[in-house]
């Protein structure tokens, strides 16, 4: 093998901040290269300046030991560099075949020759695993399978240089097996793959080397004999983190949150009921399209119910309206926090004062200045929210960041009943053990908290009783004694213990 990509000495600065401080780093041809770091590390910026989003400072870039440096993604396409976004991409107006040629179409005559299109389309999609009609609207697509597009439009422009940026983050487990098979395949027709992931596990099954940033620094390589979640980790926080999971065995007091009898529009035809007692963790488990979401949506109000009733604190929730459910004591961590959770233009204390505008007020609705900077005050400080400055919108912080944001938003309310849903997606180690913390010492003041997530070792360690879902109902309930893979699986999956 030989070194078909190497990074050497690149520099960063935004705004007199130093994103990247000589970083090196190669990949050779048939290599997966995972790329790790906590939120704000600098990978998203390295990789921006590889695929030709953003320009270096300094440093050199060597694509089949020539030299290039890419003024736009076009030049950078062009050498063979593609990179995945993690945040999808795509035009939802369009069909799957004119998202995978966007920019590219084939032509005939001068007219974009539709029916090559679709055929070459469907070849590109089955290489990224997804059997679907070339013709289907983007619109209509899950989010997982919208994610596999995003991949089929990567390989259709023939990459020597893949980068995937957490491509499993909205996929299945099934769907996530056929994409390491499609790596698997890029491996043997020697294309390199910079695989960047917060799933340790997945790193550890599909990389053959691993490169570590830590503060726009490169800290280090372990090779595929040393790769270990201990090390990783290690190499990561600069630490070693001996109670990554802090649960403890608390008290629990009497029900807060009551659910019974409730039918979601996902699933009209079953009905679910459960209970939260204060000072208790209870993990949402169950494999993806399920009901999970959907589920929590309904208990808040997002959501219209079909039947069943709410209560927190043994008092009844009318009307099923997310207003309703606030003023009864709920918050929910919605699952896409940049689509429902932040408002990505805005700053951060205004974001952390939503929840609260109403209740900090003057009189006649006028904003109160003074209550919304004591709240970004205490909120970020209990958050441990890291910015550039006041100022900064939001939409230009890391994911783990962002996270952080929605989460002390509803804190600032001190809610009885915390629901999260996938509270630690798309954030990295450091910020997963800094919510995980926050969940335990909620649960010790005696709220009631309820999370879903897919994440199966998150939801063994952190979960009082685990709920497990099947097709819209509760497929059983498992206590700490009982929990483990297998259990949660059978039950997942239809099946009893």
């Amino acid at each position: 093998m030989s070194a078909l990509l190497e990074l050497r000495g690149i520099e960063k600065r935004f705004s007199g901040v130093h994103a990247l401080k000589a970083v090196d780093l190669h990949v050779d041809e048939g290599e997966v290269l995972a790329l790790l770091g906590e939120n704000g590390a600098g990978k998203s910026t390295l990789m921006k300046i590889l695929a030709g989003v953003q320009r270096a400072d300094g440093g050199e870039i060597r694509v089949g030991g020539e030299v290039r440096s890419f003024r736009s993604v076009a030049e950078a396409l062009e050498a063979g560099v593609a990179l995945i976004h993690q945040e999808l991409n795509l035009a939802e107006n369009l069909d799957v075949a004119a998202n995978v040629f966007l920019g590219r179409e084939p032509s005939r005559w001068g007219v974009i020759d539709a029916a090559r299109m679709h055929r070459e389309a469907g070849t590109w999609l089955k290489k990224a695993g997804l059997e679907i009609d070339p013709s289907t609207a983007v619109s209509e697509l899950s989010i997982g399978r919208r994610q596999q597009v995003e991949i089929a439009k990567a390989l259709a422009v023939n990459a020597r240089i893949l980068i995937m940026d957490e491509p499993t983050s909205s996929l299945s487990e099934t769907e996530t097996r056929k994409l390491f098979d499609v790596i698997r395949d890029l491996k043997a027709s020697g294309v390199a793959i910079i695989y960047i992931s917060h799933r340790l596990g997945e790193v550890q099954e599909v990389a053959d080397r691993v490169t570590v940033l830590r503060d726009g620094e490169k800290v280090g390589d372990l090779d595929k004999e040393g790769i270990s979640h201990e090390s990783m980790v290690r190499m990561m926080v600069g630490r070693d983190l001996d109670a990554f999971f802090p649960r403890r065995q608390g008290e629990v007091g009497e029900p807060v949150l009551e659910v019974d009898g409730l039918r979601t529009l996902a699933f009209p035809a079953e009905s679910m009921g459960f209970s939260v007692r204060a000072g208790e963790i209870v993990g949402i488990a169950g494999l993806v399209g399920a009901g999970r979401s959907e589920m929590l949506q309904a208990v808040f109000g997002v959501d219209r119910r079909l039947a069943g009733e709410v209560r927190v604190g043994g008092r009844l929730v009318r009307g099923g309206s997310p207003a309703e459910a606030i003023a009864a004591g709920m918050a929910l961590v919605p699952e896409d926090r940049k689509r429902d959770g932040l408002v990505l233009e805005m700053g951060v204390g205004e974001n952390l004062s939503l929840v609260t505008l109403a209740r900090d007020a003057f009189p006649g609705g006028f904003r109160r200045g003074s209550a919304e900077r004591q709240v970004e005050k205490e909120m970020g400080e209990a958050m441990r929210i890291k910015t550039a400055g006041a100022g900064q919108a939001v939409g230009r912080m890391s994911g783990g960041n962002q996270q952080k944001v929605v989460i002390g938003k509803w804190l600032a309310m001190d809610p009885e009943v915390l629901l999260l849903d996938e509270p630690t997606r798309g954030v990295d180690v450091g910020a997963k053990h800094e919510i995980y913390v926050l969940m335990e010492a909620l649960a010790e003041r005696g709220k009631a908290v309820v999370f879903v997530s897919s994440d199966m070792v998150e939801v063994l360690a952190m979960s009082d009783r685990i709920l497990v879902m099947h097709e819209g109902r509760l497929g059983g309930e498992l206590s700490r004694e009982q929990a483990s893979e297998e259990a949660v699986m059978a039950l997942a999956t239809g099946g009893k213990l």
